[in-house]
């Protein structure tokens, strides 16, 4: 799996924060509420740690992503001194202790790209769980077909960014239905000055049968599965493949 410019290239992870609000999320809400009696959590793809420091109050929480971009990030923000952020793969993670929550959001399942890459990542996930702890994570629901509304008409907007100024912001897209890999490019155009970042990242969209098998083969067990972080339970259509679950 390549480096992402997106997340690794300070310029570019400079506009995650702009582009996802996290605060507002349904994710972010459901995360909050699903370790409210934990005692520690793992947050894998912490990105720029906003969740992981909103999960910190009264708790140990480890927060793991692979590029130092990103976790600069985190580091600067107000509380992250309560979150031992680590730069770190989630597919060969080992940190030699057990949490009560693990959760893995934004979607970053889907950086896995191959069905050997998402068996490391659940083996991580069952390392690290404690007895009786529960894990969770999100990936898109193929059948939705999400890429096609990514295209440059679809997606383009303007980023008001603290240093730059107004950012003119789109996507392109292209998708392999051999491999299901789609490959989506960002780009910002900086109007006072006509600079533009890019960068291209791929990502996979597994059926939800391979996850069940994968999950099951890792050790883990789901209780249930969602449709959205609303909290719906999963039906053909949903939206997303949203596992909750533990240590089978």
């Amino acid at each position: 799996m390549d480096e992402d410019r997106l997340y690794h290239d300070p310029d570019l992870a400079d506009f995650y924060d702009l582009e996802n609000g996290w605060e507002r999320s349904p994710d972010f809400a459901y995360c909050l509420a699903f370790a409210d009696t934990a005692e520690s959590v793992l947050d894998l793809g912490c990105g720029t740690g906003a969740l992981a420091v909103a999960l910190s109050g009264g708790r140990r929480v480890v927060g793991v992503d692979p590029a130092p971009a990103m976790l600069a990030i985190a580091r600067e923000k107000p509380g992250a001194d309560a979150v031992d952020f680590i730069e770190g793969d989630a597919r060969t993670l080992r940190l030699g202790r057990r949490f009560d929550r693990i959760v893995l959001t934004g979607h970053a399942f889907q950086v896995f790209l191959t069905p050997d890459d998402r068996r490391a990542a659940l083996a991580t996930i069952a390392a690290h769980l404690a007895p009786g702890g529960r894990f969770t994570f999100d990936s898109r629901n193929p059948a939705c077909r999400e890429w096609e509304e990514w295209g440059p008409e679809d997606s383009m907007r303007v980023v008001e960014h603290p240093r730059f100024g107004a950012v003119a912001a789109w996507n392109d897209v292209s998708h392999d239905p051999e491999t299901g890999i789609v490959t989506y490019g960002t780009h910002y155009e900086i109007r006072a000055t006509g600079k533009r970042l890019s960068a291209a990242s791929r990502i996979a969209f597994p059926e939800k049968a391979e996850l069940e098998a994968l999950i099951a083969e890792a050790g883990l067990a789901v209780e249930r599965w969602l449709g959205d972080w609303h909290g719906n339970t999963w039906q053909p259509g949903a939206a997303e493949l949203i596992p909750v679950g533990t240590l089978a």
